[in-house]
């Protein structure tokens, strides 16, 4: 082989190498989080977990990429370590899918039928698809996506294929067959294989490598068993490395994968060396053809699996024994589940990591809401532990929009379909108005301290007029952390007339009070922490409806937050004229 034929090679082994990690992105995007949801929920019995995780790695086509996800599931207390160890059983078996795919580069023969399964035959008409898909789609739609993953596939074809046309004339080249000779040594090739897939941290690419290789003709099975072998011991780094910072159990579940592998490769070297001993196999001889490897690949991984899994528990027992218990941190301990679960692991999945973030802003919308909540009932009943509550709670909001706005950041720099750009945008606007409520509640709690140490006591009327107005604004608390839940944009549209009405109870309060004042009725102190009251559960109102309106205009695809309020206000809707008058009924006093 001269220079030209080495730079062809390494042309098309980055083209190969280029396709898979294309084609494997866009999976994970078309998926939407929808497999990682599964995996988070279906994985009480270990079987059904087995399954699952073959099936998401055949989908994703990355056995690396499923291991790391498991790593963080277990690392954000997601998932127990009895659970994982079934997915990383499954995942190793998936995996065998993709050096199947690879495979039909091999096949040969005047069918025409046969040649049209082809790589050559049929990528040129997947990449005219995908460039189509591509070039029409919208950013972030499925269309595109769709044609990232057509053209990546092609690209990983032709690259297959390339590689193969490369090393041909390696077949007759005495120092290269020289070469795979020493890798027969098992010891030797496994070596070979481990250090490989380490690497380019993928033994799906290192097998198609392998696979491209045995097109030459040079390969033999001898040469290509070990280091298959050692290929599926290489494919631990991913998640050793993944593991490096985390939890106690994450890196069990790392060595998990680690025990897995070696101990399956152990088992097989020790079984079918010792055989070939005696019966010597005279297939070890023979060139190898790249199904050849998809088979011996999709044996040894089913084979381990099906013996290593009576004893998934010694797994568990065996990473536990390596990685010793220990105190967690404080830190970690009082850490919100809805927190921890933002493992950056879980980046590499966009789609997920935003439903975390969902997830997360729900939790914070439920403390938010008995932040305010609580307020209003130290309002009605004096109570130190209930102020105290009160601000630990805001504590707890503002650690939620800290953590949650920190990682919403690191999603927006990842590759977004459309509904994850939405429900990120929605998110992201969400977070700050649920933080300000806390806020508003903490001020509420303070305006009643301070009336308790001074002796002020609202009017009987005030106090029935404040009741009304506490009324509504739990209504549209409510409501507003309902529509965030669900995402309803049908009951959004209920806020918008709510909050005119706060607004219009609250300036008739205040005009109510100054004619009591001028009456004698109140005293001035009291007006003016009633005055600070109002314009807290005022301000309240209009954090609901800032929310409402960014789940609307966000859902609408529309830029300007405010376009539905100025229409609202504006009266141009008749439902909105109509729920406004039916509130104004409700709420204002006579």
């Amino acid at each position: 082989m001269d220079i030209f034929g080495i730079l062809t090679m390494i042309g098309g082994l980055a083209l190969f190498l280029y396709g898979m990690n294309t084609m494997g992105d866009g999976l994970v995007m078309l998926s939407g989080g929808k497999l990682e949801r599964v995996l988070e929920k279906l994985t009480q019995k270990r079987i059904m977990a087995l399954l699952l995780g073959a099936f998401v790695t055949a989908v994703i086509q990355s056995s690396s990429a499923t291991t790391v996800m498991v790593v963080g599931f277990v690392n954000s207390g997601i998932m127990k370590l009895t659970q994982a160890v079934g997915i990383i059983m499954g995942a190793n078996v998936g995996t065998t899918i993709t050096s199947w795919i690879l495979s039909l580069s091999g096949i040969s023969g005047d069918n025409v039928f046969i040649n049209l399964l082809k790589p050559s035959s049929f990528s040129p008409i997947l990449a005219a698809v995908g460039i189509v898909c591509m070039m029409t789609g919208k950013d972030g739609s499925k269309k595109k996506t769709i044609g990232n993953i057509l053209l990546g596939f092609a690209i990983l074809m032709f690259g297959m294929e390339t590689m193969s046309d490369a090393v041909s004339p390696l077949k007759d080249n005495k120092a290269f067959t020289s070469m795979l000779t020493a890798f027969s040594n098992p010891f030797l090739g496994m070596v070979a294989g481990a250090l490989l897939t380490a690497v380019i941290q993928s033994s799906s690419a290192s097998v198609g490598i392998l696979q491209a290789l045995c097109m030459s003709g040079a390969v033999t099975y001898g040469t290509a068993i070990p280091i298959i072998m050692g290929q599926n011991i290489g494919t631990c780094v991913t998640a050793l490395i993944s593991s490096v910072g985390a939890s106690k159990n994450a890196k069990r579940a790392a060595f998990i994968h680690l025990y897995f592998n070696l101990i399956g490769t152990l088992l097989f070297m020790i079984v079918f060396y010792t055989i070939n001993s005696f019966a010597n196999f005279l297939f070890m001889e023979e060139s190898a053809g790249a199904a050849g490897i998809a088979v011996v690949h999709s044996l040894f991984n089913i084979g381990c699996a099906v013996v290593l899994f009576p004893f998934a528990d010694r797994l568990v027992t065996l990473a536990t024994y390596t990685v010793r218990n220990h105190r967690e941190t404080e830190d970690t301990l009082e850490k919100p589940a809805e927190l921890l679960a933002l493992d950056e692991r879980f980046l590499e999945t966009p789609s997920y990591a935003i439903q975390l973030c969902k997830k997360a802003v729900i939790k914070m919308a439920e403390h938010t809401k008995n932040a305010i909540f609580l307020a209003m009932e130290i309002q009605k009943e004096y109570s130190d532990e209930k102020i105290t509550e009160v601000e630990a709670l805001e504590q707890l909001v503002d650690n939620y929009e800290d953590c949650i706005g920190t990682y919403l950041v690191k999603i927006a720099g990842r590759d977004l379909g459309k509904e994850d750009s939405h429900l990120l945008s929605t998110l992201l606007h969400s977070i700050s108005d649920f933080e300000r409520i806390s806020d508003h509640a903490i001020n509420i709690a303070e305006s009643v301290q301070k009336m308790h140490e001074q002796g002020i006591v609202f009017s009987d009327k005030a106090k029935e007029e404040l009741n009304s107005l506490e009324t509504a604004v739990r209504d549209i608390v409510d409501i507003t952390e309902d529509i965030f839940d669900n995402e309803d944009t049908n009951k959004a549209v209920n806020v918008e007339p709510l909050e005119e009405v706060i607004d219009d109870v609250v300036m008739e309060m205040k005009q109510r009070h100054i004619m009591r004042l001028r009456k004698g009725e109140c005293s001035m102190e009291a007006g003016i922490i009633l005055e600070d009251i109002l314009t807290n559960y005022e301000r309240v109102s209009d954090h609901c409806s800032n929310i409402a309106a960014a789940l609307i205009e966000i859902k609408a695809d529309e830029l300007d937050m405010h376009q539905y309020v100025d229409v609202k206000v504006k009266g141009s809707d008749p439902y909105f004229q109509k729920e406004y008058l039916r509130l104004k009924n409700i709420y204002i006093l006579p």
